[in-house]
């Protein structure tokens, strides 16, 4: 008792400084560094983990870049997110399932990643709680502070955070790193490697609000004119003494209007414990959320102590919202009868990867909803806080779904830090248990196991749904006990007659289609991997998306169906393999350009008149031979015209399309729709001529351009200002300091193009021998093609008499950066140092030793990018909006952007 009692002494005095301490929350994206470590052995790692006492030994004693005193001056620098994968080349002997990207298994030398950032904490924060948050690295991350070791997150799409407080030195600099190891895969699918996700420093009173620990649970009346709003807080004594708090909790309209304040006075007692406030507050005539006005609501949380000083504050949004899905009826948002429309994918994009800032979500989400989506199915992992935010503001469904079914502790507690989390969202409707687990779906296992997961949902959310992605038939295992069935694929089981036998079981189709298209191209070349763009069936037994979308439709009992995919992703290049890189399954290809697909379902989901022709009118040498002409509409009828002459009038099906055999000539292929008798739109595609210039437009609207993104849409036009369907010219871009370019593509499933123009690739100096005053080791060599720029760094006592590579001075000055011509490199390279220092020590682990790390910059030639089948997109991050221009010189196109000299 005499322990506990100082021991209560001493938090009392230590926290008495700080209780006017209030919240902060700082994004720590920029100002970091990287590197590439090893997986072979600690030599190519750093000397990480080789120390006497190293990080599991002993408290602090990180080591190698883990060592608060490591030198990482010649390091990558970097800003967050950041997904190394994007650096590296393609490789026929990498996993396919992962777009062929020269790393994870089988490349040790770029399996591991090394991250480092000085984080500056005034004396004014002692006291205070701080911590670390990650909103996601892939994977299997370790990560210290100041060379303590704060723990391990094997996986790439949970959330965590690490309480740094003892750790901290304060009016100092500290030492953030994170060890990334992408060895291992997770999924099937392209996942990227590294800090893909933003990172944050939180600074809070040692009475808090715990982290996500503010659940609120509106309940409508039948009459939706009435809602109760059921709050739970939840308080954390992170080392304060014995005292009574208020919570206050604020609650506003989407106006922003205040509409009621509640406060609670409780007791604070427990050291290191956690207190529950539950509340309810009465909304009369509540403004709802649904997907064409989503409207949020927001609850502000304050906490004061006994002199209402404050001491934490935290806001929240929600919506608003009534979900129901009837088993016989379909789905319900509001008391509204709605068809869910959405699409699966994954979280990777041309040039960036998976390293999505808000802006590129932004882009992707709004891409969606001009399609007419409602929906979208996160696959087959939890999304990111702020993904999810976007889907909140934007209006459009989430089925969120869990990585791992499983009962143990690990498996639970994913699935438990995911639902905390999101819980506030009202986008999400559903929780996924799982997806197509084929070793346990069809059988008794499945059975048990998705039982225990779904009742240990229901202890964390009654309010929503559960579902899983099932594809083992339809009638046994856990499409009988699973709460909304989840259909995936028509060709997989008799959905019909699964209904027959569960009609108590709501239901939907988590994933249909998986169709095969390349955009732009509309005859299928298997010799180059091109798959033409008219809807088909992938396989004999799987549906085309028209005939997937005309069977969900049409089926009341079917709350909605989602399709494979949205957008194209890296990895998965069914129906081939290498040199195909990404995906084929896209409504959208991997820079978000639209395949015809996605007009179709434009159509058919959303009530804007729209018409669309298709193919384009580019079939030079195919005069006179017919060309299967489409056009989708959701118009009553289209004409179609080829060079102002009418080809007939057709009446548009439910559902469907119209097509014509056109025999080819050149000209205007020319499409009219009718509502009620009248012409409404017209659309046409026309036989263009070479490129004369190269037209540039921001794709992405003020909403994302907001969040510092600017998304450049490349386009061929022809000397009339046509677009031309099938050009491949290839174009320099040249851009000023004051832009940063995020990554380059164009769509095409088999390019092995750079995606971004700043690529380092670095190889470590580590078989040093010492001769005498001369340091003296060899290395192999880099491509004659790239340049390189050798990187030396020492400390003050270590002093650089000359440098010599092959027997040539490079280098007469002390320390520094020197870049070596090609010409210079052999296959063998001899490098001696000639020293003043005699005592120079020679390793990897000790601060004070010569270190060495050799950086291959990738210089594309003249930065080029081409066009495929006429588009191409840059991706660029600025906090002003760019100034683009295309020039044309003797037929060699230059892009500018910026004031580029």
């Amino acid at each position: 008792m005499k322990f506990n009692s100082l021991f209560f002494v001493l938090i009392f005095v230590f926290f008495t400084s700080v209780v006017h301490a209030q919240r902060t929350i700082d994004k720590i994206d920029k100002d970091w560094r990287f590197a590439f470590g090893g997986a072979i052995g600690t030599n190519e790692d750093y000397g990480f983990s080789s120390a006497y006492f190293s990080y599991l030994a002993k408290a602090g004693f990180g080591d190698g870049p883990a060592s608060s005193k490591f030198d990482d001056r010649s390091w990558q620098r970097i800003q967050l997110p950041h997904d190394w994968m994007t650096q590296l080349i393609f490789s026929p002997n990498a996993s396919p399932s992962h777009g062929y990207k020269a790393g994870g298994k089988g490349f040790a030398n770029h399996s591991i990643g090394w991250y480092r950032k000085n984080i500056f904490i005034p004396k004014a924060d002692k006291g205070k709680i701080i911590s670390i948050k990650f909103d996601g690295v892939f994977r299997n991350s370790k990560v210290w502070l100041n060379g303590f070791y704060l723990g391990n997150e094997e996986s790439g799409y949970n959330s965590f955070n690490y309480d740094v407080t003892p750790y901290v030195n304060y009016g100092k600099e500290n030492v953030l790193t994170v060890r990334v190891n992408a060895t291992e895969e997770e999924g099937w699918f392209y996942e990227g490697a590294g800090i893909y996700r933003d990172v944050y420093l939180v600074k809070t009173n040692p009475i808090h609000i715990k982290d996500d620990g503010i659940f609120i649970t509106p309940q409508l009346n039948k009459a939706l004119t009435h809602s109760e709003v059921n709050i739970k807080n939840i308080i954390t004594n992170d080392g304060a003494s014995h005292q009574k708090i208020t919570v206050e909790n604020t609650l506003y309209d989407p106006n922003g209007t205040l509409l009621k304040n509640v406060d609670t006075i409780v007791a604070i007692g427990k050291v290191l414990s956690d207190i529950s406030i539950p509340l309810s507050i009465s909304v009369d005539n509540p403004q709802l959320w649904d997907t064409d006005n989503p409207l949020l609501y927001s609850l502000q949380t304050k906490i004061y102590d006994n002199n209402h000083v404050l001491l934490d504050s935290t806001s929240e949004h929600f919506g608003i919202r009534s979900i129901f899905m009837d088993p016989t009826k379909g789905f319900f948002l509001n008391g509204k009868h709605i068809k869910l429309k959405g699409t699966n994918n994954h979280q990777s994009h041309a040039g960036v990867g998976t390293a999505l800032n808000e802006g590129m979500i932004y882009y992707r989400l709004q891409k969606l909803k001009a399609m007419g989506s409602n929906a979208y199915r996160g696959s087959h992992y939890p999304l990111s806080p702020v993904f999810l935010d976007a889907c909140d503001r934007l209006g459009i469904l989430v089925i969120e779904e869990n990585r791992l079914m499983g009962i143990n502790p690990m498996h639970l507690r994913n699935v438990r830090k995911m639902i905390e989390r999101d819980y506030n969202h009202p986008s999400i409707f559903s929780w996924s248990i799982g997806n197509e687990e084929w070793m346990i779906e069809g059988n008794n296992k499945g059975v048990e196991i998705a039982d225990y997961i779904q009742n240990y949902i229901q202890t964390l959310d009654s309010s929503r749904y559960m579902t899983a992605g099932l594809s083992n038939g339809f009638k046994v295992g856990m499409s009988s006990n699973i709460q909304v069935m989840g259909y995936n694929y028509l060709g997989n089981g008799d959905i019909q007659d699964h209904y027959e036998h569960h009609q108590l079981q709501p239901s939907m189709g988590t994933e249909e289609g998986s169709t095969f298209a390349t955009r732009g191209i509309y005859k299928t070349d298997s010799l180059k991997q091109y798959e033409s763009a008219y809807d088909r069936k992938p396989r004999p037994s799987f549906y085309s998306i028209e005939e997937g979308w005309y069977y969900y439709a049409k089926r009341e009992y079917l709350s909605g169906v989602f399709f494979w995919t949205g957008f194209d992703y890296r990895g998965e290049p069914t129906p081939y393999s290498w040199p195909s890189v990404t995906s084929y399954f896209g409504m959208m290809d991997l820079c978000g350009f639209p395949k015809d697909d996605y007009y179709y379902l434009q159509s058919w989901w959303q009530s804007k008149p729209m018409l669309h022709i298709l193919p384009h009118w580019n079939w030079v040498g195919s005069e006179s031979k017919n060309i299967k002409v489409v056009t989708y509409s959701n118009l009553d009828e289209v004409e179609l015209f080829l060079n102002g002459h009418s080809l007939g009038k057709k009446e548009m099906p439910i559902n469907s399309h119209l097509y014509w055999n056109v025999p080819y000539q050149k000209g205007v292929l020319s499409a009219a729709g009718y509502r009620n008798g009248n012409i409404v739109l017209r659309d046409s595609v026309v036989t263009s001529g070479p490129v004369d210039h190269l037209d540039l437009q921001l794709e992405n609207d003020s909403l994302s351009q907001s969040k510092g993104i600017y998304v450049v849409k490349v386009k061929a036009l022809d000397k009339f200002g046509y677009f031309v369907p099938d050009a491949k010219n290839s174009f320099t871009i040249k851009n000023s300091s004051q832009y940063k370019i995020l990554g380059v593509g164009n769509g095409d499933p088999t390019s092995h193009a750079p995606e971004n123009y700043d690529t380092i690739y670095q190889q470590k100096v580590l078989n040093f021998r010492k001769l005498d005053s001369t340091l003296h080791f060899v290395i192999n060599s880099f491509s004659a093609n790239n340049s390189c720029i050798f990187t030396i760094y020492t400390d003050s006592s270590f002093k650089v008499k000359t440098i010599m590579l092959n027997g040539k001075m490079i280098h007469s000055k002390s320390t520094g950066i020197f870049e070596v011509s090609n010409e210079l490199l052999k296959k063998e390279n001899s490098i001696r140092i000639v020293s003043y220092d005699r005592n120079v020590k020679l390793g990897e682990q000790n601060s004070h030793t010569l270190r060495m790390i050799i950086q291959q910059k990738i210089k594309l030639k003249e930065n080029q990018l081409s066009l495929f089948n006429g588009l191409a997109q840059i991706i660029i991050q600025s906090e002003q909006l760019p100034k683009l221009e295309s020039v044309k010189t003797k037929n060699v196109f230059t892009l500018s952007i910026g004031d580029v000299k």
